[in-house]
């Protein structure tokens, strides 16, 4: 059976890539956790055990990729901070993006943009 054939290729592919970005996320996580105290940089909460999972850590540089060792790129953030940090990133009108150290072009398709179309035919 070639690629093209094989109807769950992309099912595998996708959790594939799931299961890395988890992975990846888990590392510098535990990592981020060790360095930093419990607290969400931008507001202040303190967080426990209990509620540890509202805390995240985001890349300051955007770029998930880039985790020194050291923690530069990083600080922990109550979820609804991270959430206001990255519509702030977007309103601000950036949008490139980096990957691997270089900067690429966002997507420019729009699957959806004939949706409406689509959903009108009878």
């Amino acid at each position: 059976m070639n690629k093209s054939s094989d109807p769950n290729r992309l099912d595998r592919v996708i959790a594939e890539a799931k299961r890395h970005q988890e992975a990846r996320a888990h590392s510098y996580r535990e990592q981020a956790l060790k360095i930093y105290p419990w607290i969400c940089a931008h507001c202040g909460r303190e967080f426990t055990r209990k509620n540890l999972s509202q805390l995240t850590v985001h890349h300051k540089d955007h770029d998930h990729d880039n985790n020194p060792a050291d923690g530069s790129n990083w600080e922990l953030l109550c979820l609804y901070c991270h959430d206001y940090e990255h519509a702030k990133y977007l309103e601000s009108g950036y949008t490139e993006v980096k990957a691997g150290g270089k900067k690429i072009a966002p997507a420019t398709s729009k699957p959806f943009a004939a949706l409406k179309d689509l959903l009108n035919k009878e």
